[in-house]
């Protein structure tokens, strides 16, 4: 009888014990609320990790505005069972200010076919230099400059004034666009999304060739539709959804010609439409604002691991936390070489 009551006895004991094993598991402790996209990796020696990266809420909003203190840094090396803190004693870390390594490039491309010229180009110089403003003195940083094109039937871009950070000059630019300025009334602006999609990609390699961390944003500002048909909409959406993740694309629609669908899939990052000139201005601010939060939102985490030569591949874990609100990314990186003597100056 003894030996019938033993064995399930034994089970449970045996089921109790793995299900406090399994309790033993670590568990994912990063929500999602924001997010972490690497945009560049890389390692120095003596033993530097350097990461680039963004960070965005669930929404996809750029999240700006974070400091160190916003930042936990986890590492899991070979012998550990779990991520563990690095500590500031352990590991030096800095959250280095982007003006030096970062260059974000603004492409304003502005349609000036015949409609806009005729109708809505003293309101249309008035928001684009408010835009101007807006962004140069909200961002306060060097990182940032802004290049003008305009386009209208011709199968070209216009350059009106390259990427500067001179918010004068950029005013003066556009303050200088006058009813004479296009010859060609119709509105190639199928073409002119995809030569600047060209445009913003040629900019993005050379500031990656000269070392800087870079990324740029294409605003298209239109009053209505393409009227050359020389490209289609899906020739444009191509160049678009194909173009690199570190282009983003916004466009600003007024009157009631345009195509709203259209201009949503142009403008994938974001799209605003004002209903009369009037209020074309408050729809360029709002494109601003965004595009602040856009290049603040980018951070660049420097620090000196404890890991050593022979210890491989380590997971690297970025945890950020605001007001209650967290989110996290793993990657990794090679040790190889590693030794002490590190210094973030």
């Amino acid at each position: 009888m003894r030996k019938n009551l033993l064995l399930p006895v034994m089970i449970l004991i045996g089921v109790i014990q793995f299900s406090c094993k399994k309790k033993e598991t670590p568990v994912q402790l990063y929500p999602k609320e924001f997010q972490i996209d690497i945009q560049r990796q890389y390692e120095t020696l003596p033993s530097k990790v350097s990461v680039f990266f963004r960070v965005k809420d669930e929404n996809d909003n750029p999240v700006s505005g974070l400091t160190s203190d916003n930042f936990t840094i986890y590492e899991k090396g070979r012998n550990d069972d779990a991520p563990k803190v690095i500590s500031e004693d352990e590991a030096v870390r800095i959250i280095s200010d982007n003006e030096q390594v970062f260059d974000y490039k603004v492409l304003l491309l502005l349609d000036l076919s015949g409609s806009v010229i005729n109708g809505n180009l003293d309101q249309l110089k008035e928001a684009a230099k408010e835009f101007v403003i807006d962004v140069m003195q909200a961002d306060m940083n060097s990182s940032t400059k802004i290049g003008i094109w305009w386009f209208d039937g011709a199968d070209q871009l216009h350059p009106l004034i390259d990427f500067t950070n001179n918010s004068i000059a950029l005013q003066e630019a556009i303050l200088g666009i006058n009813s004479g300025i296009s010859n060609d009334s119709s509105t190639d602006l199928f073409g002119a999304i995809i030569k600047a999609t060209t445009l913003a990609e040629t900019e993005l390699s050379t500031s990656q060739l000269e070392g800087s961390l870079s990324a740029a944003s294409v605003i298209m500002f239109t009053d209505g539709t393409d009227q050359a048909a020389r490209y289609t909409k899906e020739d444009a959406y191509e160049q678009v959804n194909n173009a690199a993740n570190d282009i983003n694309y916004y466009s600003i629609g007024l009157g009631n010609e345009i195509d709203e669908d259209v201009l949503r899939n142009i403008g994938k990052s974001s799209s605003v439409f004002a209903e009369d000139s009037d209020s074309l201005t408050a729809k360029f601010e709002e494109i601003a604002q965004i595009i602040h939060d856009e290049t603040n939102s980018f951070y660049l985490f420097e620090y000196c691991t404890p890991k050593r030569d022979g210890s491989g591949e380590n997971e690297l874990i970025i945890e950020v936390t605001k007001d209650d609100r967290q989110g996290s990314k793993t990657t990794v990186f090679d040790a190889t070489g590693f030794e002490s003597g590190c210094s973030l100056n």
